[in-house]
């Protein structure tokens, strides 16, 4: 008898999924958005991330710390008035807010110690900016019928699908990367609806600082966190990559949907 495996039958009508991918250089990263559908070629999807893209580059007017001429820098400058920047400026300020008091200072927008040293501190948020932007941006694809989709920046990612998918879209396998060995993969996770954020100093060295003493960070290792939204799975992995133990135990407590990946 032979041990060779035969093949599963085909079922007949069983359309086949296809996969395309976008790609472009938004916020200073290379930005992909790759979608899953019967038809990957509808003008209609094209057109989402087209919009997609467009998002992201309004957000980079409006919050771009490394542009003189941002919405934010010029605010920052005295060049315009708060009362006349776009709502968007006070929903970020109110998320930084949040993210402080939420991880009691493990992640903060304020650099110079404004938790714990008092002083002059500069506001950048830059570490809640990314994550919001993706989910902002992710929207556009929500709308689009018969989809899944997996929107990816700088390593932190949205997984979602249209509407009409919700509870039967394919999932998607993501890798999460050892940062003692490049190229090599110390996890992975699959992922339907939901976002995948990593903090570390593999990629871009050490810059994520501890706002309880100012000091960088600079130790081996990263911290993922996967959960529902990519603004707080990314400020728990920032968090968590300062103090693992505390965050850990603050997410358990507080936020009990997230969880650590890897550490």
């Amino acid at each position: 008898m032979s041990s060779t495996p035969h093949p599963a039958p085909v079922r007949r009508g069983t359309p086949t999924v296809g996969r395309r991918a976008f790609v472009d250089v938004v916020m200073g990263m290379p930005i992909s958005l790759h979608v899953k559908s019967v038809d990957v070629q509808r003008p209609d999807i094209a057109a989402a991330a087209d919009n997609v893209f467009a998002t992201l580059r309004k957000i980079d007017d409006l919050f771009s710390m490394w542009r003189a001429d941002s919405e934010l820098r010029l605010l920052q400058v005295g060049d315009i008035a708060a009362g006349d920047c776009h709502p968007w400026q006070g929903e970020i300020l109110e998320l930084a807010l949040e993210a402080e008091e939420v991880t009691d200072g493990l992640f903060t927008a304020w650099h110079g110690g404004r938790c714990s040293r008092g002083g002059h501190a500069a506001y950048d948020p830059t570490g809640i900016v990314k994550g919001w932007a993706v989910e902002k941006a992710a929207e556009m694809m929500r709308v689009v019928p018969g989809i899944a989709f997996c929107l990816s920046a700088g390593g932190d990612l949205v997984c979602g699908t249209g509407q009409d998918m919700v509870g039967r879209a394919p999932a998607w396998l993501i890798g999460i990367e050892n940062p003692a060995v490049p190229g090599s993969y110390a996890g992975s996770v699959e992922v339907v609806l939901g976002a995948v954020a990593t903090s570390g100093s593999a990629a871009r060295g050490a810059h994520v600082v501890d706002p309880r003493t100012g000091d960088v960070v600079d130790r081996p290792g990263s911290a993922t966190v996967v959960g529902p939204d990519l603004v707080w799975a990314d400020v728990w992995a920032t968090a968590a990559y300062v103090d693992p133990v505390e965050a850990g135990r603050l997410m358990r407590i507080r936020a009990p949907e997230y969880h650590l990946a890897v550490l």
